[in-house]
C-alpha cells in the first residue's frame, strides 16, 4: 500500500511538473531607446510590449540604452536570459562585447523580431545585417546587396545600382501572404488590408537564407512609389536561430499622427505570431474573428491606449 501510494505520489510531482513546463511564459525582451526623429521608440516600444503581453504567452522586459550621445559602455543587456529579442531600437553603436554577445545569442539558437526602422540601424555591422537581411538608409546602396522583389511568383533579386530606402507617405495597402504554409502566415487571409503605416521600399542587404512570407505593391502613382511587390514580413535563418523581420509598424512623432497601424489587426496578429515562432519555432496562437480581410482593414480602435 505504502509503495502504490508513493508511486502515485511521484506520478502526481512528474504531471505537475510536466504541466508547469507546458504553461511556462516565453521569455522575451525588447531592445529599445534611440532612434532618429521620425520615430517615437518610447512609445512603440510600450506598444510592443503590451502586445506581446495580451497573448498571455509572452513575460517581456525592457532594456533601455542611453539617449544618443551619451555613454554606450554599460549598455549589455542580457540577452542569453531570452527565448525572444524585439529589437526597436536605431541609433549609437553598442559596446563590442555587446555586439559579439548578441550575434553568438542568435547563431546559437536565440529568436529575434527586427521591428520596422530597427533595419535602418548599424549599416557597417556585417553580422547584424546578415541577421536582419534587408536594411535601409544609412548609407547603404548596392554594395550592400541586392533589392528582393516578387515578380511571376517568385522572389528575384535586384542589384540595380542605388541607395536603399524609401516609402510613400503613409496609407492603407493590400498585403499578399506567398507563402501561406509557413507557421508565422498559415490560416490567415491570402490577402489582407493594413492601415495607414510606411510601406518600406527598396530595401538591400545580403539576404542569405531569407525566405519571403508577404509583400504589399507599392504604386507608383505614390510619391515614392517602385512599382514593385516590395516584402513587408520575411525570415532569416542565422547559424541556429530565427528571425523574423516585420518592415510594418511607424510610429511617428507623437504631435503629428495618430498611430493607427499598430492597431491594426493585421500587424498585431502577425506581431505576435512572428514572436512566438521567433522563440519557439512554432506558432498556437488562433487567427482572430476580426483579422482583416482583402478588401477591408480591421482596427481595434485605441488599443495601443497612445492614440489621441
Amino acid at each position: 500500500m505504502l509503495l502504490k501510494t508513493g508511486i502515485l505520489a511521484l506520478c502526481a510531482f512528474f504531471a505537475a511538473a510536466g504541466c508547469a513546463g507546458e504553461n511556462s511564459r516565453i521569455n522575451a525582451l525588447v531592445v529599445t531607446g534611440q532612434c532618429n526623429n521620425s520615430h517615437n521608440w518610447a512609445v512603440s516600444s510600450e506598444i510592443l510590449k503590451k502586445t506581446l503581453e495580451d497573448t498571455e504567452l509572452f513575460e517581456v522586459d525592457m532594456a533601455v540604452s542611453p539617449a544618443r550621445g551619451e555613454d554606450m559602455s554599460g549598455f549589455k543587456p542580457q540577452f542569453a536570459k531570452y527565448d525572444v529579442v524585439v529589437l526597436d531600437y536605431e541609433g549609437d553603436e553598442w559596446p563590442e562585447e555587446t555586439k559579439k554577445e548578441f550575434v553568438d545569442y542568435v547563431k546559437n539558437g536565440g529568436g529575434v523580431v527586427v521591428f520596422h526602422a530597427t533595419d535602418n540601424a548599424f549599416p557597417k555591422w556585417e553580422e547584424f545585417n546578415e541577421i536582419i537581411g534587408l536594411g535601409g538608409w544609412g548609407g547603404r546602396d548596392e554594395k550592400s546587396g541586392p533589392m528582393v522583389r516578387w515578380r511571376d511568383d517568385r522572389v528575384v533579386y535586384d542589384e540595380t545600382p542605388g541607395r536603399a530606402g524609401t516609402h510613400p507617405p503613409s496609407h492603407d495597402f493590400q498585403v499578399i501572404n506567398r507563402d501561406t504554409e509557413h507557421p508565422v502566415t498559415k490560416g490567415l487571409p491570402e490577402k489582407w488590408m493594413h492601415t495607414a503605416d510606411e510601406l518600406y521600399s527598396k530595401l538591400r542587404g545580403p539576404a542569405k537564407n531569407l525566405m519571403v512570407l508577404s509583400t504589399a505593391y507599392c504604386d507608383p502613382k505614390r510619391r515614392g512609389g517602385t512599382g514593385e511587390h516590395e516584402p513587408v514580413l520575411f525570415t532569416i535563418d542565422y547559424g541556429k536561430g530565427r528571425v523574423f523581420h516585420t518592415v510594418l509598424g511607424h510610429v511617428g512623432p507623437r504631435d503629428k499622427a495618430p498611430i493607427r497601424c499598430l492597431d491594426s489587426v493585421g500587424f498585431i496578429v502577425t506581431f505576435q505570431r512572428g514572436a512566438e515562432w521567433a522563440a519557439t519555432g512554432k506558432v498556437t496562437q488562433k487567427v482572430p474573428e476580426d483579422f482583416p480581410t482583402a478588401d477591408k482593414v480591421s482596427v481595434r480602435k485605441g488599443y495601443s491606449a497612445f492614440e489621441g
